[in-house]
C-alpha cells in the first residue's frame, strides 16, 4: 500500500475518488485540520514549555554539556 497526498482541484475529482472507493480500489482519509490549525495546535501545546533563562544561563548549561562528553 502507498500513501499520497492530493488537492483536490474540483468536485468531479472528488467524485471520482468516491467512486474508487466503492470499488475498494483505494481509501479516502478526510484531513480534519488544516496546515494553519495544526500550527495554531501546536503553538498551544508547547506554548510556556521553556522558561525564559538569561544568556549567562544558557552559556553556563551548553558548556557543562559540552564537558559532559570530553
Amino acid at each position: 500500500m502507498k500513501t499520497v497526498t492530493l488537492d483536490i482541484l474540483n468536485d468531479k475529482a472528488m467524485n471520482l475518488l468516491k467512486e474508487l472507493e466503492l470499488l475498494k480500489l483505494v481509501r479516502v482519509r478526510r484531513q480534519t485540520s488544516t496546515g494553519k490549525e495544526l500550527k495554531k495546535d501546536l503553538i498551544a501545546k508547547y506554548k510556556g514549555a521553556m522558561t525564559p533563562q538569561s544568556k549567562d544561563e544558557i552559556d553556563r548549561q551548553l558548556q557543562d554539556l559540552r564537558n559532559e562528553w570530553e
